[in-house]
């Protein structure tokens, strides 16, 4: 056989098998792949708590909530069974798209900037949107009154582009309980959530009260776009379990049943058509634009405030460990050990919300020191290591010659450690820089929480995510080179 004729065979078993690839593909797309898996994927986040979906206390492992029974009666339907898949809430519609879940199920709002990038079901809950503030501040009578003010919420929520409308300061949050307990301290005036979320976690608190509901909205089951059939199938499923009660029962259940669930029973394709005929036509403007430099600018801060707190916090540990009493250099490797071994987004939470009580910090406040004690730990170490690396001999010769020890240490000792240890502290303050995009749990609104709350708003996450790294490498780079510098500098002196 010739050259060519391998080349022709080779090319026509690639096509082949690519049409396999491609049938194969098409027939296991939406409703028809649910049904061959036999079980029906459905993302959501146990984050979220009750009444959504959450964990059982009493059996771990399994989840409760309204959603979990909503799900299991959906998958009934379609005579398959659900599997819950755990996903952070902010990137469920992401997850959606890559294919990690059939559906996403967990108190997703039809909004106009999903609405344009994803299916819809029919809605299958009314919500309220509910505002609430403080029992002492009378101050806050609706949204007109908190213009100027700040107001916590989810980020890409309906409440979240009903404040970006009003013009008031929303400040987003990744939890439903920690705007509760921001509002608690004094950290934000108002917070408006869905009105589940408020009877869970605001109403409950005495210090706080109901202002009161300032708009209304939808739950909907979101379908990756291509999957019709699937969406029209759960259509089918949710009329027939909201006509025969099974829905309402649901909602009773959990007591979040009301009169105003009468409409899911009564509810007909137009109503769903007209709830989904507003979309939102994405566009990354220069309003976006300016508030991604914002957000750099607050990177930048949080990242050069925390690192000027760990260098000297961390020079101190490392001459505790090294000159310093027993007692104190024991002291000090328990510090550097404890903030080395637990994480560092446990740490904020602790320090932002678990010490809410007796240090009450701002966000930014928080930030700065949460990352600067944590650093301070690897900082420690960095400045051990360049003492230890100058020979010992030259300390014993500075003190022969009557120097006291301090002084020893700065004119012989320390000028060559930071030789040794300028590296290091460089890679430290680079990965410090990408580290601070944890402060976004403790709702600082820093570079990569911009990207996120962006890439949902122009339903892609590729532009505003190479826009994001671009800044990141803008504000690392020109620092490798002068560290570099600096490093050429002290090698020839």
């Amino acid at each position: 056989m010739n050259v060519s004729g391998v080349w022709r065979g080779a090319g026509a078993l690639l096509a082949l098998s690519v049409l396999m690839t491609s049938c194969v593909q098409r027939r296991e797309v939406g409703l028809e792949r649910v049904r061959k898996a036999g079980e029906l994927r459905w993302g959501a986040d146990a984050q979220g708590g009750e009444p959504y979906a959450m964990e059982d206390p009493d059996v771990p492992g399994r989840m409760r909530g309204f959603e979990v029974e909503l799900a299991d009666a959906l998958a009934r339907e379609l005579g398959v069974r659900a599997r819950f898949v755990q996903n952070d809430w902010s990137s469920l519609i992401p997850s959606l798209e890559r294919g990690s879940f059939d559906v996403a199920l967990n108190g997703i709002e039809i909004t106009p900037a999903r609405s344009g990038r994803i299916l819809f079901t029919r809605p299958y809950f009314i919500f309220q949107l509910r505002l609430m503030a403080r029992r002492d501040d009378d101050t806050v009578t609706g949204l007109a009154s908190l213009r100027g003010r700040r107001v916590g919420t989810l980020a890409n929520s309906q409440a979240w582009d009903l404040l970006q409308r009003e013009g008031i300061h929303a400040v987003p949050y990744e939890g439903v309980e920690e705007p509760y307990i921001d509002l608690e301290q004094g950290r934000v005036d108002a917070v408006l959530m869905d009105d589940l979320i408020a009877q869970r976690y605001g109403q409950p608190r005495a210090v706080l009260r109901v202002v009161g509901d300032v708009g209304e909205g939808y739950y909907a089951i979101a379908v990756r776009p291509g999957d019709e059939d699937l969406r029209a199938a759960l259509d089918v499923a949710l009329g027939h379990i909201a006509r025969s009660g099974e829905l309402r029962q649901i909602f009773a259940r959990w007591n979040i049943d009301s009169a105003a669930q009468q409409r899911m029973v009564e509810w007909s394709d137009a109503q769903t058509r007209e709830v989904l005929a507003q979309t939102q036509t994405p566009h990354l403007g220069w309003a976006q634009w300016v508030m991604f430099l914002q957000a750099a600018l607050v990177t930048l801060v949080v990242s050069v405030l925390a690192m000027a707190l760990a260098v000297p916090l961390g020079v101190g540990l490392a001459l505790a460990r090294l000159f310093g009493p027993r007692w104190l250099g024991r002291l000090a490797s328990v510090y550097v050990e404890l903030f080395r071994g637990t994480p560092v987004l446990l740490q904020l939470y602790v320090l932002y919300y678990g010490l809410a009580g007796v240090l009450r910090l701002d966000a930014l406040s928080a930030a700065v020191l949460g990352l600067g004690l944590n650093y301070a730990a690897y900082e420690a170490e960095v400045y051990r290591a360049g003492v230890l690396a100058v020979p010992r001999g030259q300390m014993e010769a500075a003190l022969a010659l009557g120097m006291s020890t301090p002084l020893a240490l700065r004119r012989v000792v320390f000028p060559q450690a930071f030789r040794v240890a300028l590296p290091s502290a460089t890679n430290d303050f680079i990965a410090l820089l990408k580290d601070s995009s944890l402060v976004s749990v403790i709702s600082v609104v820093e570079l990569t929480k911009r990207m996120t709350i962006t890439a949902v708003d122009v339903r892609g996450w590729l532009l505003p995510g190479a826009l994001c790294a671009a800044l990141y490498l803008a504000m690392s780079y020109p620092l490798a080179l002068l560290a570099r510098r600096l490093e050429a500098r002290l090698e020839r002196g």
